[in-house]
């Protein structure tokens, strides 16, 4: 029997980890959100977040460690030679020609960057009191694989008795069972949502439940069936506003003064309202798209700009929610704090709705344009068009909305044809914020990875670069987030090299513009009533002026959203079909509209429209 003594029990500790190469500017939203729900819900756990990516960057410098933070196989390759110390032979090469691509490397090579990382971790351990923790925690998502083994395996050796938990969206159900089965220095892995689940695996070391939910596998034998089951929050109405206190904390210890302007981080929804992309790995932690109201949006966001004297948001959606996203924004635009948000878009967020969205303070946004091919969108379950592509590269032109986006090179089962029509496309989209070549990987998880023989491929491989990062006799025990495949890889790298080059080609361009040419659009045009002064610069060319009058004019203004042919005729009944399609072949010619089936664009952007926001 349990003798009862009236007295309280002692709190759990948890600590949660988000190691380098997380955005310095940032807070983790995935320690933050863990801390604020389990205050919520489990007050007799005490949470500690350390930020230790924080430290990293100011030994490296901020601008060496944003590069590097930039590449996925330099963040990883950096770690793993320290990890796996028989790896370097293979990695010393392949980092120091990845190293020599950033600007800020300055004096550093592979081996001092080695000595400064390992540095940097063994001082962070040390400066811990790792006693005070009853259970440590990683989160593992994009870029964070390697350093977070590292530290485990130091911080084990360390404190051998401290269970390890690592969760995260590089630990989603074969991915999180392979590493715990690899490494045996983590003792649990979370897979999927983590919040329940890490309550559930707290209360049940603490000794006040008995069992672990499906969501924890353990070092134990579970069925894979038990293992990869998951729950998950119905509505993310049950979700209190993260806690970023400890990372502001860290901040200040780390730096004096202000060296950066924090940029907080926020979820609007998890999962994706699309859900179809072929290519996609990014949801497999969801089960189902789920978002917040407007109200609890905006509460948090004035929350948190409240307590943090902050201005600068970045939602972590995969795609803003259709509905909720409008009101949000107009509920920003109407308040008195000068917002700025960056956020990622479907191509179909256009129009009035991205005009809101510049409004209420969206000034930088990722979008999902990923080809300049119809049938390749089609392929890969885009939803989406060419046209509606250049449309929304336009529209954020105009709007002053900073667009990135990529351009995936290598598709599987990509035709010349295909490759061609990007090419020609390409020439139309110059005037705009130019795209990055994306090489195709295939992601673990993906509708490609599931279905391989759709697409021309006959085996699914582990990726040649983590053939780098990991010994052989570990890698066929491993599910990784990016893999290769057998088939017609060789021949899609050849076949995309002119995109790559022309990509390339794109970006220099508009690197090479000065002032003031930068200050407007490449491709613009003024508008005086009855006369239209349209201005464009191409490459090694003298700025050309095209002036179109009366009917002209009105056509191309007509233009300035994507139209029909038919809606065009009806508006210029006098001038006949034949007459009009000729005239709008000729601006086509000149790269002054596109052309997609029978709809057209006008390519150039009003001058008193770029970058005011209206």
């Amino acid at each position: 029997m349990v003798e009862m003594t009236g007295q309280p029990s002692p709190p759990f500790r948890l600590g949660l980890i988000a190691m380098p190469w997380a955005l310095f500017n940032r807070p983790s939203i995935q320690l933050g959100t863990l801390k604020s729900y389990l205050a919520q819900t489990e007050p007799d756990v005490q949470v500690a977040c350390l930020h230790p990516y924080l430290g990293l960057a100011k030994t490296l410098g901020l601008d060496l460690y944003r590069e590097i933070s930039q590449d996925v196989w330099l963040c990883e390759g950096l770690y793993a030679g320290l990890l796996f110390p028989e790896q370097r032979g293979v990695l010393h090469g392949f980092l120091a020609k990845r190293l020599r691509r950033c600007k800020a490397a300055g004096g550093h090579d592979v081996e001092s960057l080695w000595q400064k990382v390992e540095a940097h971790l063994q001082q962070w351990l040390a400066g811990q009191e790792w006693g005070r923790f009853d259970l440590v925690g990683f989160s593992v998502c994009f870029n964070q694989l390697l350093a977070s083994l590292l530290a485990a395996r130091q911080l084990k050796a360390l404190r051998p008795q401290l269970p390890i938990v690592f969760g995260g969206s590089s630990c989603v159900a074969e991915m999180g069972s392979s590493l715990l089965e690899s490494f045996p220095w983590i003792d649990y892995v979370v897979h999927g949502e983590g919040e329940t689940p890490l309550a559930n695996l707290c209360q049940v070391l603490a000794g006040r439940q008995a069992v672990l939910i499906p969501q924890v596998m353990a070092r134990k034998p579970q069925t894979k069936e038990e293992a990869f089951s998951g729950c998950q929050f119905k509505t993310l109405s049950e979700l209190p506003t993260p806690d970023y206190a400890d990372y502001f904390h860290d901040l200040r210890r780390e730096f004096s003064g202000e060296p950066f302007v924090p940029e907080l981080v926020v979820e609007f929804s998890r999962g994706c309202w699309w859900g179809k992309c072929t290519f996609c790995n990014l949801n497999l932690q969801w089960h189902g798209y789920r978002g917040k109201t407007t109200e609890q949006m905006e509460r948090e966001v004035l929350g948190l700009s409240e307590r943090h004297g902050c201005l600068d948001f970045s939602f972590t959606d995969n795609v803003l929610p259709g509905r909720e996203a409008a009101p949000f924004f107009a509920k920003m635009a109407s308040g008195k704090k000068d917002f700025r948000f960056f956020a990622e878009l479907r191509v179909n967020q256009r129009g009035e709705t991205l005009k809101g969205y510049r409004q209420g303070g969206l000034v930088a946004v990722q979008a999902g344009i990923e080809a300049l091919s119809q049938g390749l969108l089609e392929r890969m379950h885009k939803g989406a068009t060419v046209m509606e592509n250049l449309a929304l590269m336009k529209e954020s032109l105009a709007l002053g909305i900073r667009l990135d986006g990529n351009l995936i090179t290598g598709f599987p089962g990509s035709t010349e044809a295909e490759v061609e029509e990007t090419l020609a496309n390409l020439d139309c989209v110059l005037p705009f914020t130019p795209l990055t070549a994306a090489a195709f990987f295939l992601g673990h998880g993906s509708e490609i990875a599931e279905n391989p023989q759709d697409y021309s491929i006959r085996a699914i491989v582990q990726h040649p670069f983590n053939r780098k990062l990991f010994p052989p006799r570990l890698l066929p025990g491993l599910t990784l987030l990016i893999n290769d495949y057998r088939g017609d890889r060789a021949h899609q790298r050849r076949l995309w090299q002119p995109v790559v080059k022309k990509i390339r080609d794109w970006q220099r361009f508009h690197e090479a513009r000065r002032f003031p040419a930068h200050l407007v659009p490449p491709l613009s045009y003024r508008d005086a009533g009855n006369l239209l002064i349209i201005r464009q610069e191409l490459p090694g060319q003298a700025t050309l002026h095209h002036r179109l009058r009366g009917t002209s004019r009105a056509i191309y203004l007509a233009c300035d959203t994507v139209v029909e042919f038919a809606e065009l005729a009806r508006l210029f009944p006098k001038l006949g079909t034949v007459q009009l399609a000729t005239f709008l072949e000729e601006l086509t010619a000149k790269r002054l509209l596109f052309a997609q089936g029978t709809r057209y664009l006008a390519l150039a952007v009003h001058t008193t429209a770029a970058g005011n926001g209206l």
